[in-house]
């Protein structure tokens, strides 16, 4: 059974934050809008979340953070995903090195890994620590493991890196497991570098051969040179939330049925069967379009 929302928007996907806790300092950080996080969830109830999401037809989850790759249950939380449901997960990739192969034998399909610059300089300036090279490596050791596609997410700043997108387009080209994801800047914080992208889009598009509309959120993949771009623009977009299917799951254990807004979230913490399936059910009665 297909939940759907009262705009009649199936939820087929499940992003859960599995921890507030990171390892870089991101000028640009949101929490997901948490503010004083709890105590983690525990691998139980993430496995009671994994599996009423099962029941109601959700087909892929994402794990995120701050950093998934903290959590010392990792593994188990990934064994933990019901047969049938594909799992992914966003990471900053210092970690990757050491769990990649880990988690592709738990059963991970592929991961996203978060890469703002690759000039160290920047990166440094960006995340606050001179990681970038664990982060490269970390992704060769995940290609190498067969978590792939490997979505490279940057968060386009003025002024910051938005002169880097053509070197991230050679970074990529020729190399199909390398997916480059340009995503707009949120205003959830005081990080005042937005930049406009869709001067960006319309040059991508015309650079492009082959343009394709993904199902999510009808974001546009464009297709040039040997390289793979897809553009997430969730502000002031109709299209982002008409087409959304994604229901989230906070770290301090909140169900969250749109990224744009913090005041609708539906508490879960130890919650389970009949009671933790009508409040998914709440969840998704509550989910409106932001942008209409």
């Amino acid at each position: 059974m297909v939940l759907k929302d009262p705009y009649d928007r199936p939820i087929t996907n499940l992003r859960i934050s599995l921890t507030s806790r990171c390892n870089l300092k991101c000028i640009y950080c949101h929490r997901e809008g948490e503010v004083k996080p709890e105590a983690e969830l525990p691998l139980e109830q993430v496995a009671e979340i994994l599996r009423v999401a099962a029941k109601f037809g959700i087909r892929s989850v994402k794990f995120t953070g701050g950093e998934p790759l903290l959590r010392k249950d990792i593994i188990d939380i990934v064994r933990a995903v019901p047969p049938g449901m594909e799992s992914s997960m966003t990471t900053n990739g210092i970690l990757l090195s050491r769990y990649a192969h880990d988690l592709k034998a738990a059963g991970m399909k592929r991961v996203n890994v978060s890469i703002d610059s690759i000039n160290p300089e920047t990166y440094q300036r960006i995340t606050g620590f001179d990681q970038l090279g664990k982060v490269l490596d970390g992704m060769k050791v995940a290609i190498d493991s067969g978590l792939t596609p490997i979505k490279i997410n940057m968060v386009v700043l003025e002024g910051i890196n938005d002169t880097e997108v053509d070197d991230f387009l050679a970074y990529i080209r020729g190399n199909r497991d390398l997916i480059l994801q340009l995503i707009e800047l949120m205003d959830f914080n005081d990080c005042d570098h937005h930049s406009k992208l869709n001067g960006l889009e319309d040059s991508l598009a015309a650079r492009s051969k082959t343009i394709i509309t993904r199902r999510m959120h009808h974001r546009k993949k464009y297709c040039l040179d040997g390289a793979e771009v897809e553009v997430v623009r969730p502000l002031h977009n109709s299209e982002f939330c008409r087409f959304c299917n994604r229901l989230r799951v906070t770290s301090d254990g909140k169900l969250k049925p749109c990224l744009l807004r913090t005041d609708n979230h539906v508490d879960i913490r130890g919650k389970s069967g009949n009671e933790l399936e009508d409040l998914f059910r709440k969840a998704v009665s509550l989910r409106e379009p932001y942008y209409k």
